[in-house]
């Protein structure tokens, strides 16, 4: 494999952003066209970074505890089920922000799922090698 030079891969990456990821201005422009199109952009960043940090904290939780030997005892429990409820409160940021509710989503993947695995158990298989359309 070839070395690639930091400078060079900096360049590289400047070039590969889109521009609402790498101009204010653009990411204005972006976000008011989405909020045009009907999205509700201060929920869906709202949720999107609560979701991303708050599931990070959990797995740094869960992370300690595989290998870092952390107990796994009532208090970690709870620190767990804390953090759950905040990824929860930030779903909740999302269903507000898509017009659904928890049983809407339960539903659409209770129906994807289904569709993915017919026989009603898991497949390996049928996990890496999906139909078109199977998000």
């Amino acid at each position: 494999m070839a070395t690639i030079e930091p400078n060079k891969y900096i360049e590289f990456v400047r070039q590969t952003t889109s521009p609402a990821s790498g101009e204010y201005l653009k990411l204005v422009e972006r976000l008011d066209e989405l909020e045009t199109q009907g999205a509700n952009v201060s929920r869906l960043m709202t949720a999107a970074f609560g979701m991303s940090a708050e599931c990070g904290e959990l797995v740094e939780i869960i992370k300690k505890i595989f290998l870092q030997g952390k107990s796994y005892n009532e208090d970690n429990i709870i620190h767990m089920k804390k953090e759950a409820g905040d990824v929860l409160w930030y779903m909740s940021q999302l269903c507000i922000a898509l017009g659904t509710t928890f049983e809407e989503l339960m539903e659409i993947n209770y129906q994807k799922l289904s569709a993915r695995y017919p026989e009603g158990t898991f497949s390996v298989y049928k996990s890496e090698n999906r139909k078109e359309g199977d998000l």
